[in-house]
């Protein structure tokens, strides 16, 4: 639905129109009858179907526009219920992998606080940020950090990006198409 005021204007100028052609319908009855000048009564007919035109084209658009109107809002509407399936997917997907995370960290034994430090810095955040937003010192952060790499028995932060990520995959044409970019044969999978 259209703003009222927008509504109001555009009946505003409609009206406007037809107004005009009713004056010339009028001055062309009052020309004829009164045996006005050919020119000017041809005038009066030129300036009616003007008008008349005009008010036509008005109208046409405006219910162009409030059918462009209705059909972008559904499409609008579709792109909203796509736009929030894909959010419960891409959030359930989420929930899975934070389980399987938090899971292997429970096998590698690491405590509550190391799990903590330990998904952070899987998330990319240095020991200063983790320590500020623990509430920690960097220097107790730096070792929960130590300690997560030793019970997982791997060389580092990277090694413990890699641990999660190394088998995350593109699908197999985004795949290759960065292999070639990149220099490398694509596989033969």
């Amino acid at each position: 639905m259209e703003p009222e005021s927008e509504q109001r204007m555009r009946l505003m100028l409609f009206g406007a129109v037809a107004l005009l052609a009713l004056d010339g319908v009028a001055n062309l009855l009052l020309d004829i009858f009164a045996k006005g000048h050919p020119l000017h009564v041809a005038f009066e007919v030129a300036t009616i179907l003007i008008a008349m035109l005009a008010a036509g084209g008005l109208g046409t658009a405006w219910l162009h526009a409030r059918r462009d109107e209705a059909e972008a809002r559904r499409s609008l509407l579709a792109r909203k219920v796509e736009r929030d399936a894909w959010k419960d997917s891409a959030q359930r997907a989420l929930e899975g992998l934070g389980q399987a995370i938090d899971g292997q960290f429970r096998q590698w034994d690491l405590t509550p606080t190391e799990r903590e430090v330990a998904l952070l810095l899987l998330k990319g955040h240095s020991h200063k940020r983790i320590a500020d937003l623990t509430g920690r010192r960097e220097r107790t952060v730096r070792q929960h950090s130590v300690v997560v790499y030793q019970k997982a028995g791997l060389g580092g932060r990277a090694g413990l990006a890699g641990f999660f990520l190394e088998d995350l995959m593109l699908p197999d044409q985004e795949r290759e198409a960065i292999q070639v970019n990149a220099g490398d044969p694509p596989s033969a999978e």
